[in-house]
């Protein structure tokens, strides 16, 4: 069972909502050790001076901030505690937004919000003004010491929370060199309706537990076949041989192609089963019923 890692209270207005905080990822990444080749035991970390070579305990370790290559601001525990955000249970909403104009990139860390002691009437309220209205609220709220900016919004019947970026913190995109300016590219009205085929023929519903990290699956099958003492053999991977890149037009045709015979071989395997369901049918009601025997009275 969560437990919540968090207890406060969204503030909007006058009106306060009750709520627990619960982080809502249960991360499954294959987390390893590190170990001596030599004596298969742990391998400690140390804190190390760089100079002397001595080991430093953690009580002489200070923070230091560089302005230059070796040279660096020593900051004292106490002026950075002089800094911290003032430690509070609440929520504070500052705006009401649309969801289409928060970009994805901003998001950082899902939790959940579900109500607290006495919150759940205004809870209820909350989310369903939200609902109703189609809007996001963006707030900021102070974690582990930590002030956070927030974006919560309506998850099906609970209220969703999400950490997110602030806007120095997101790399624009026009920053990366090997950005083009596309402005001056031009396509052809043929080429745009054959890639609109083939976005269209791919469309589908989006649903979360079809994607799997098979990377990770293998990974853990691997961990359980040794651990079980079977022999592991490695095959070393094919080299790859580098194909001559198809014009556009022909890797569209050949893309949407692709889809089609796909979509054709699945329609036929679900219209199997039922052709020979109807088959059998047919047959059943070709057979002759046998002949009732006469009741003797």
């Amino acid at each position: 069972m969560p437990r919540a890692m968090w207890t406060g209270a969204i503030s909007f207005g006058m009106v306060s909502v009750p709520v627990k905080l619960y982080s809502a990822l249960n991360r499954k990444t294959v987390r390893f050790h590190q170990l001596s080749g030599k004596t298969g035991m742990r391998v400690a970390q140390k804190r190390v001076d760089s100079q002397t070579g001595e080991e430093v305990p953690y009580a002489e370790i200070v923070k230091g901030y560089e302005i230059a290559p070796d040279r660096y601001v020593v900051i004292e525990p106490s002026e950075l505690e002089a800094l911290e955000p003032k430690k509070t249970r609440t929520i504070e909403i500052e705006d009401f937004v649309e969801i289409s104009q928060i970009d994805p990139v901003f998001y950082d860390h899902p939790y959940y919000l579900a109500p607290g002691p006495g919150g759940a009437k205004p809870y209820r309220l909350l989310l369903e003004a939200m609902r109703k209205t189609g809007k996001v609220a963006i707030a900021r709220v102070v974690i582990r010491s930590k002030e956070q900016l927030v974006a919560i919004r309506p998850m099906g019947d609970v209220l969703g929370m999400a950490t997110m970026l602030f806007a120095d913190e997101v790399l624009p995109a026009d920053q990366l060199d090997e950005v083009l300016d596309t402005a001056d590219v031009e396509t052809t009205k043929r080429e745009l309706d054959i890639a609109k085929q083939l976005v269209a023929s791919l469309a589908n519903d989006f649903e979360p537990e079809k994607y799997r990290d098979t990377y990770r699956d293998e990974v853990l099958a691997l961990i359980e076949r040794k651990a079980e003492g079977r022999e592991i053999t490695v095959q070393p991977a094919p080299e790859e041989v580098a194909a001559p890149a198809p014009d556009l037009m022909g890797a569209l045709k050949a893309s949407l192609d692709a889809v089609r015979a796909r979509e054709g071989d699945a329609a036929a395997k679900r219209r199997k089963p039922a052709a020979e369901k109807a088959a059998a049918k047919k047959s059943a009601a070709r057979e002759p019923r046998a002949s009732r025997a006469p009741v003797k009275r």
